[in-house]
């Protein structure tokens, strides 16, 4: 359990989020293609061949990093620097009604650039040397917020930078970059942060979970009975965190650690039950308050069964639910923070997304959303759920101000 469990004094805003993924790159089409159920997955054997696989590949233009500093060149700061160039005028009007604001920046990652490490390897292997230029510092974990900090420097130098640092705990990473500006606004250590965070596809996630046997030849179908694996993707995400009052709040999160096992997770699924309570608890609100709870749903037969247990006993009388990977991928260290954007646009245009497939018989019963997603109800508040590897859970409340 967290040490404060009270509900926020601070407030915590989530501005509007910045977003390259698989259904796009602006909040308009990603919304769009998220409520109609469109995926944005591509058939592709570039990191398996002869083994085409569905990935959630980001098809958005990225910027040229020709002319960054070797350390900075990476397919994922080119994403992080695509979605920061969709933040900025938020940002910007931040800074002009909040002149001397004290920045933070909080990211998650999984990569970094290590798929630009691949290639250099690759390229020593057959040549004896190092290509050029090549900097380690790029497939560094720290590498997103070191490369976000010098964009800041180089395009604001009247900015009051904090603190830049990154998060890696796999596929909680992002949302725990949340929780963790969070906890910087709470404890006055800024006025505002740079939070979310980006993941890369590459040939050593894509090859990793396919050794686990992780991986789905087909399109993956979260919660199905049929269900065969995950679909990776890539993508980034970002949020300007402010301790103001209105708009979307941040209210709840809860973090714990199952420590069961190095990747699977715990059957009974009591680690996810205790951090969605954790949640529901910092926020002061009861299960039966929750309008949309975004599951984890990775479409992997033990994430599946474990997290029906945790949802069934933390919402004994039903939550409409859904899982959103079935149209991006697992996007890894990026999927917190994308899913929770997913819960912003839910809140914003009073809409739950679908979830596409029909549910295993075999697991306990959920309230799936079907693909009629026009609300009865207004969509206010929602939850939204992380697991990683090693029993690292993560689960955050947000709320719509009346």
């Amino acid at each position: 359990m967290p040490l404060d469990v009270t509900p926020a004094q601070t407030p915590c805003r989530l501005h509007a989020p910045a977003l390259v993924c698989p259904l796009g790159d602006d909040l308009s089409t990603i919304a769009a293609r998220l409520f109609d159920g469109q995926h944005g997955l591509v058939r592709s054997d570039k990191y398996t061949p002869g083994r085409p696989l569905w990935l959630g590949t980001v098809t958005t233009p990225l910027p040229d990093d020709g002319d960054w500093p070797a350390r900075h060149r990476s397919r994922n700061n080119r994403l992080l620097d695509a979605a920061f160039a969709r933040l900025r005028p938020t940002l910007d009007d931040y800074l002009a009604s909040h002149p001397g604001a004290r920045l933070g920046v909080v990211l998650g990652t999984s990569t970094s650039g290590i798929g630009e490490t691949e290639a250099a390897v690759a390229h020593r292997a057959a040549s004896g040397q190092w290509p050029e230029p090549f900097h380690y510092c790029r497939h560094e974990i720290g590498a997103a917020s070191d490369f976000l900090a010098w964009r800041l420097a180089a395009e604001r130098p009247d900015i009051r930078l904090i603190t830049a640092y990154t998060l890696s705990t796999a596929c909680t990473s992002s949302a725990k970059a949340l929780a963790s500006a969070r906890r910087m606004l709470k404890a006055g250590l800024c006025d505002a942060v740079i939070a979310g965070g980006a993941d890369s596809l590459c040939g050593l996630t894509v090859n990793g979970f396919a050794a686990l046997e992780a991986v789905s030849d087909e399109p993956c179908r979260p919660f199905a009975e049929d269900r065969a694996g995950i679909n990776l993707g890539e993508g980034a995400a970002l949020f300007l965190v402010t301790a103001e009052p209105g708009g979307v709040q941040l209210s709840g999160c809860g973090e714990t650690s199952d420590a069961h096992h190095i990747s699977a997770p715990r059957p009974d699924g009591m680690g996810a039950l205790e951090a969605m309570r954790a949640a529901l608890e910092m926020a002061g609100l009861g299960p039966d308050q929750i309008d949309y709870l975004n599951l984890h749903g990775t479409a992997t037969r033990q994430n599946d069964s474990m997290e029906s247990r945790a949802v069934a006993q933390a919402f004994p009388d039903g939550v409409a639910c859904g899982s959103t990977k079935s149209l991006t991928g697992h996007t890894l260290g990026a999927c917190g923070a994308l899913e929770a954007a997913f819960c912003w646009l839910a809140m914003h245009h009073n809409r739950r997304p679908p979830h596409l497939h029909a549910a295993d018989p075999q697991l306990p019963a959920l309230s799936l959303c079907g693909s009629d997603t026009t609300p009865a109800t207004e969509v206010r508040r929602t939850l939204t759920n992380a697991f990683a590897f090693g029993g690292n859970n993560i689960a955050l409340v947000m709320e719509r101000a009346p």
